[in-house]
């Protein structure tokens, strides 16, 4: 179907969450339940045990799965709005300030009478980053709230795994994008959320979204009977087989892209420096998106995925630095040719 019938190209979905962004030692993560590399949620009186223990001030940054691909999406010049809810704090409007400033359309935000959802991303040396959520207001977003309606005019709908853990607000939101005409992609987020919501995940695939993105492992979480965990294209052609694209996102070692009978390995782009990786994989989603909905092959939209996590994960924080995007939409062009 042709963009022209439609105000936004793509829509996210997920929790408008502000990121505080900390480098800490091995030994803090040793101090916290969970696994190292994974997300928790936690509540509001944890997160501040959290905080009140890092040795210096984090760096806020407006985060969330799905809102930093909404960002990178409208950066890139898709006509991009966002289905969420804020809080009623500073907080809050920062982020939706965020937002708007990027390019995004801040019509559909929710609201709710409470603090905004934050994230603590806990940064190691290694660059990898262990995270615990108090989603706060983004908490309160029920399925009653949702309907076609929040997604009128919009081409495509991307939503962010972290939802699944409440599978009623899951369900009524691929139904409402469903109703409203979208196209869907889903990005599973974290090896906790396929291990709580499997079977949700087969049942979603079975009737149809059109792009999965999936990294090592979400990968090896949603098909832990694969023979060999380290046949990514096979793991990326066994979940192409449900009908939609597959995109298994393996950071500094590329991409392997499935659809159909075609299978495409995706070069990575080598960053200069790896300071932090929060944020790679949903820019890498934004830069596929953006050439996928641009009706580009395959090989070009992982491509442009691959530029776009080589870019985050050279400074710190999910957002890409306005000083690169020149150079970044000039790839583009190259790719669109």
């Amino acid at each position: 179907m042709s963009t022209s019938t439609h105000s936004f190209d793509l829509i996210g979905v997920g929790s408008p969450i502000m990121d505080l962004l900390a480098q800490v030692p091995e030994s803090f993560i040793s101090t916290l339940t969970g696994v190292k590399g994974g997300m928790v949620l936690v509540d509001a009186t944890e997160m501040e045990a959290i905080v009140v223990r890092l040795e210096q001030s984090p760096a806020t940054v407006a985060g969330g799965s799905a809102g930093n691909t909404a960002v990178s999406a409208a950066r890139l010049g898709l006509r991009t709005t966002f289905l969420g809810k804020l809080g009623n704090d500073a907080t809050a409007t920062a982020y939706r300030t965020h937002f708007s400033a990027a390019g995004g359309d801040s019509t559909r935000f929710k609201f709710a009478d409470q603090a905004n959802a934050r994230c603590v991303s806990l940064i190691t040396p290694d660059s990898q980053r262990t995270m615990r959520t108090c989603l706060g207001a983004a908490m309160t977003l029920g399925p009653d709230e949702i309907g076609p309606g929040d997604f009128a005019g919009c081409r495509h709908a991307h939503i962010e795994g972290y939802l699944l853990f409440n599978p009623a607000l899951a369900n009524a939101v691929v139904a409402a994008a469903r109703a409203a005409g979208c196209t869907l992609s889903i990005d599973l987020a974290s090896f906790e959320v396929v291990n709580a919501a499997r079977e949700w995940i087969f049942a979603q695939l079975r009737m149809g979204i059109d792009v999965v993105f999936a990294n090592e492992d979400e990968i090896h979480a949603l098909f832990p009977d694969h023979a060999d965990q380290q046949d990514y294209a096979g793991l990326a052609r066994r979940l192409a087989e449900f009908g939609g694209t597959a995109a298994v996102k393996m950071g500094k070692d590329g991409a392997w892209i499935a659809r159909g009978t075609a299978l495409h390995q995706i070069a990575p782009v080598a960053a200069a420096a790896v300071i932090d990786t929060t944020g790679a994989g949903d820019a890498w989603a934004a830069g596929f998106l953006y050439g996928y909905l641009k009706n580009w092959g395959l090989p070009s939209a992982g491509a442009l995925g691959s530029r776009l996590g080589s870019e985050c994960v050279s400074h710190l924080g999910p957002a890409i630095p306005t000083a690169q995007w020149t150079a970044i939409h000039s790839h583009a062009k190259t790719l669109a040719n």
